[in-house]
């Protein structure tokens, strides 16, 4: 059997590729964003980038219900947006089979909250599969489609971020070819008025009843028999965490964790002396074990933030039980186990710089705050690299919630206090804005509003890798397509004052802004320059002159990693400088120029 060194994403992909899947959509979020990169490598299934998570949801549910196998992938956050389709599907239930993964990201790696996915699977009333390492997210997949045709229903599986991008070897099997479900008209299936959708609940209770006596079976969860003295309940990278740690004790691993397989549960807890759950971020596994009577110790010692590691788990756990100790891996707990603050040993971590993201060199994007900072704007952000514009020397970043809030936040700036009304901005990306932002700028202009929205174009998903999107024309399979025109978009919906800005030249920059922001009317400018990844620009790098300079330091406030200051003078790294100019028009002493060709 040939077997591969995979990711999780890539594993949650290969699944895909082996359990038939015909069409797969998401939208790039961290941990999420390969598993529909590495699907499109698949000719044979049909994937893209849909413009938000609501609308890949939708699409995978519009091809469940014709019959095909289908699949989509989002980070936590993205489930929220999904989450109204999530919950009626969860009632008319599927034709083809249906699996929809949810990377979570405990420790906020790369998001704005540290939500549990798992919580929607109760809330649903779906099933909840989690995978701890690459072979069971490929397996898992498969499984999850069989679960979704055999019970009807979509299957949420949940991914975190050390299992979706940790790699370890994957068995691989022979691929499914994709099959089509006939599809039958069945309005009281497939509507979901009231009237259908009552019947359709009584359906779903019943479902969750059989789906609690199949997970007492489901293969995947398993007893691992040690020690009667310590028992430990654990699903996910927290099961692989303690099993590192404590190799003496009993384990019941558990894979399907909603509806929790109950006698199993009961029938492990009345084997072992003391009872704990192991798990990262909320009690989910524990609340439900204390609920059908086991007593249970969790997150009264293990802590509910953060991801979790061996040290811990062994630190939480040995604490509470001192005999635990004795079942423990020999050696614990020393510096050999990683801290939650260090990449590496303690040792090691003490010789690593303090390295604060930063946008890159030359960004286009450091202008436009540089100058809303300048005029003292109240600035609405949004998700993207740009909300790195909250650090200093920018600071130039006020609110920032989700995706959508930089055009709809500015609107209520201004509903509720006039006075605000021409001081406050929103600032969006441009795949950002065709993710959530269209509707706020419908809004503003419907309710007479008259804010100023910038949309930050950069020509495509920057922070999460370089994805296309409606508005660069390219599908995900590398196809050309029609380009979303945000002018004429913006005009449509009735915004009159449109301006499209170079970024790199301050003084447009300024003037722009300071013009549209003074206008009683709804305003949209769009800076537009490609992120340096996409098209880079490398003109001569600049230096600077130190007879001139007096080490003002207002090319500082760029906070461009090409100019530091060391021992009071400053200077431009040539090696990083990409020659935008922008440090150029801020100095005002012409201390800088451009360097000669080498």
């Amino acid at each position: 059997m040939k077997r591969e060194l995979l990711s999780g994403n890539e594993a949650v992909a290969r699944g895909a590729f082996e359990g038939g899947v015909k069409v797969a959509c998401g939208y790039p979020g961290t941990p999420a964003t390969e598993i529909i990169e590495h699907i499109a490598e698949y000719e044979e299934i049909y994937a893209e980038w849909s413009p938000n998570e609501k609308v890949a949801f939708e699409v995978g549910i519009g091809a469940s219900i014709a019959g095909a196998r289908a699949l989509v992938a989002m980070k936590q956050v993205g489930l929220n947006v999904a989450a109204d389709p999530l919950f009626t599907f969860s009632y008319t239930g599927v034709n083809g089979g249906f699996v929809a993964v949810s990377a979570d990201d405990p420790e906020l790696h790369s998001s704005q909250n540290e939500q549990d996915s798992r919580h929607y699977a109760k809330a649903a009333k779906v099933p909840m599969l989690e995978p701890a390492h690459s072979q069971e997210a490929k397996d898992f997949v498969i499984k999850a489609l069989e679960i979704s045709e055999e019970f009807d229903t979509p299957v949420l599986l949940r991914s975190t971020t050390r299992v979706s991008h940790t790699k370890s070897l994957v068995s691989l099997g022979e691929p499914m070819a994709p099959k089509i479900i006939p599809y039958k008209k069945d309005e009281k299936k497939f509507v979901m008025i009231p009237a259908h959708a009552r019947k359709r609940h009584e359906f779903i209770e019943e479902r969750l009843k059989r789906l609690a006596a199949f997970s007492e079976s489901f293969p995947f969860n398993r007893v691992e028999k040690g020690s009667p003295k310590l028992g430990i309940i654990a699903s996910g990278a927290a099961y692989l965490y303690a099993r590192e740690v404590f190799p003496g004790a009993s384990f019941l691993k558990l894979s399907f964790t909603y509806p929790l397989p109950r006698r199993l549960i009961r029938e492990f807890a009345s084997q072992v002396k003391r009872l704990f759950v192991v798990e990262e971020l909320d009690p989910f596994l524990e609340d439900g074990i204390r609920a059908i009577g086991v007593e249970v110790s969790g997150k009264d010692f293990i802590p509910t933030v953060g991801e979790l590691n061996p040290k811990i788990v062994y630190e939480a756990v040995a604490k509470a039980y001192p005999a635990a100790k004795s079942l423990a891996r020999e050696g614990l707990p020393s510096s050999q186990i990683r801290s939650r603050a260090g990449a590496g040993r303690a040792s090691e971590a003490k010789l690593l710089p303090n390295r604060p993201p930063v946008m890159c060199p030359g960004c286009p994007h450091r202008s436009i705050f540089y100058v809303l900072n300048k005029l003292k704007l109240i600035v609405n952000g949004d998700i993207g690299c740009y909300t790195l514009a909250v650090l200093p020397p920018l600071s130039a970043m006020d609110t920032q919630l989700c995706m959508g809030t930089g055009a709809s936040v500015v609107h209520g700036f201004e509903k509720a206090s006039p006075d605000l009304a021409k001081k406050a901005v929103g600032v969006i990306g441009d795949s950002t804005f065709v993710h959530s932002g269209i509707a706020p700028l419908i809004d503003i202009v419907y309710n007479r509003g008259s804010s100023t929205v910038i949309i930050l174009d950069n020509r495509t998903t920057a922070m999460t890798g370089k994805q296309d999107h409606p508005g660069t024309g390219v599908t995900l399979k590398g196809e050309k397509s029609t380009a979303l025109n945000f002018e004429k978009l913006a005009r449509a919906i009735g915004v009159k004052s449109i301006r499209v800005v170079d970024p790199y030249d301050l003084g447009e920059v300024e003037q722009v802004i300071r013009e549209e922001t003074a206008k009683h009317e709804p305003s949209l400018i769009v800076s537009r320059r490609a992120c340096l990844l996409v098209e880079s620009i490398w003109e001569l790098p600049y230096e600077i002159l130190t007879e001139s300079c007096r080490d003002c330091g207002l090319c500082l406030r760029l906070g461009c990693p090409a100019i530091s200051q060391a021992e009071g003078v400053l200077k431009i790294d040539q090696n990083l400088c990409i020659g935008c100019a922008v440090c150029l028009q801020v100095c005002k002493l012409s201390a800088i120029k451009q360097a000669e060709a080498r």
